[in-house]
């Protein structure tokens, strides 16, 4: 590989040292069921995680605790409390306490300010934002050329599919997806389980802020399968960044920036199995992805800013069903793709 460019002003070695503190997704519990019967069946495993920036403490999330780092890092970069990945230093967790300890380099100006004032969400296990993250919807701006196709989209909907998942396993857990748009059908480039949406889409994006820039050197660099790639040094350890499993990361790549895309990427697709609210559709506008699916429907806050910042929303998306609330141009219709017309079809979506 070529050596890293002296000119870049960031590198993979600003990358924060992330551990590796990853947690059981499920656990076994005794039940009863309508015949009497004691039958074992598995749940997802919640669990508490407070999160320190130097030292401070500034919010508990509810999680299945899967890639809790991911989860902070993300957190922090859609709460718009860092606009750098290089800004951070390191992020520990260790479970013991339930904690995750980030590591700052220079502080974060102005955090009591930026904290000051919180909204409740609709997320499960009550989601909240800070108020700001709700003042910076006009700056926003989206790749204009970004599209899906009616055939790609029944592509992503049947790979979410036949995914194996918690849920299947052990329901009660929302499940969201990273897409990337190719000339043929969408590449998942990451799938993430947790009890609330919101975790599941922070932690997307954090993994853009580590992994993103692998991606604009070389297509093989994807993950397999959608898995994690991530850059941790031993569970429950501090590594240096840069020390990852599996794919190198690129020389001189600069991490992604708040709003920005791969370079090369036709466009990114986010997908959630929960509904559009606001802070779904400001969380995915922000990342960078002009276009949101979901199995579930849209508010009417979440419909007003898609349609502010020209995001396509895509809702009621099962089998061949779906429904576009939002900038429907970035849609390629194929209708025979979708076959006959039932005769007790209903434009009404149940």
């Amino acid at each position: 590989m070529p050596a890293p460019s002296p000119s870049s002003s960031h590198s993979t070695s600003r990358l924060p040292r992330l551990t590796t503190a990853q947690a059981p997704l499920t656990c076994e519990i005794a039940t009863v069921n309508e015949y009497g019967e004691t039958q074992q069946v598995s749940i997802p495993a919640e669990r508490a995680l407070t999160v320190y920036v130097d030292k401070r403490e500034l919010v508990t999330l509810m999680t299945l605790g899967a890639n809790p780092e991911l989860l902070v890092l993300g957190y922090l970069r859609n709460q718009r409390l860092v606009s750098d990945v290089a800004e951070i230093d390191s992020i520990t967790v260790d479970w013991y306490v339930g904690a995750a300890a980030v590591k700052t380099r220079r502080g974060i100006e102005d955090i009591e300010e930026k904290t000051a004032r919180r909204v409740v969400t609709t997320g499960c296990g009550q989601g909240s934002v800070f108020g700001g993250l709700m003042d910076e919807v006009d700056g926003i701006e989206l790749p204009a050329d970004a599209r899906i196709s009616q055939g790609q989209l029944y592509s992503l909907v049947n790979t979410i599919r036949l995914k194996e998942t918690t849920y299947k396993s052990a329901g009660s857990v929302h499940a969201c997806a990273l897409f990337a748009m190719t000339e043929g059908d969408p590449e998942m480039l990451l799938f993430v389980e947790d009890v609330g949406r919101h975790n599941a889409i922070d932690t997307i994006a954090g993994w853009m802020a580590m992994n993103a820039p692998t991606l604009v050197a070389s297509r093989t660099a994807l993950p397999p399968g959608g898995a994690l790639r991530l850059r941790p040094g031993e569970a429950g350890s501090a590594a240096p960044a840069g020390e990852e499993t599996g794919s190198a990361p690129v020389p001189g790549s600069l991490p992604l920036s708040m709003g920005q895309q791969p370079a090369g990427a036709l466009g990114l697709v986010f997908y959630t199995t929960g509904r559009l609210t606001s802070e779904m559709v400001i969380k995915s506008a922000q990342m960078g992805v002009p276009i949101v699916v979901s199995r579930s429907g849209i508010t009417q806050m979440g419909h007003q800013v898609a349609q502010s910042v020209g995001l396509c929303a895509i809702g009621r998306a099962t089998n061949k069903r779906f429904v576009c609330y939002a900038n429907p141009q970035r849609l390629v219709l194929q209708p025979e793709l979708a076959g006959t017309k039932p005769a007790s079809f209903s434009t009404t979506p149940t």
